[in-house]
């Protein structure tokens, strides 16, 4: 032991070889002005978006929109509102939806 104190961290920054950095895109030039102007949530959102990317809520709303376009018995009703029930779980409380019934299906359809 030569040193008084034991720095793993940073012996593993030392040993690591950064042959990853060498090609990454972008590399030596400078930050955008739009980089610089948001925060990170936003850049976040904006690289999800460009990804392609759809929280779990998003997604169950499409497919409960399309079997609210097909519903047409009770049962089909059941399953709709079985579907809303687990979105309004984990979507964020103002965008949460209201159960569906026959009587509001048509209305339901246009909301969806």
């Amino acid at each position: 032991m030569d040193r008084k104190y034991n720095d793993l961290i940073g012996d593993m920054i030392k040993e690591n070889d950064y042959s990853y950095e060498k090609n990454l895109p972008g590399k030596g030039k400078p930050l955008s002005k739009d980089y610089i102007q948001k925060d990170t949530f936003q850049h976040f959102q904006k690289i999800a978006k460009d990804a392609g990317y759809l929280p779990p809520w998003l997604k169950l709303q499409k497919e409960i929109g399309l079997l609210v376009q097909d519903a047409q018995t009770e049962g089909d009703i059941k399953k709709i509102n079985k579907q809303i029930k687990k979105h309004n779980r984990i979507c964020p409380a103002p965008l949460q939806k209201k159960f569906v019934s026959l009587a509001n299906l048509e209305a339901a359809k246009k909301e969806w």
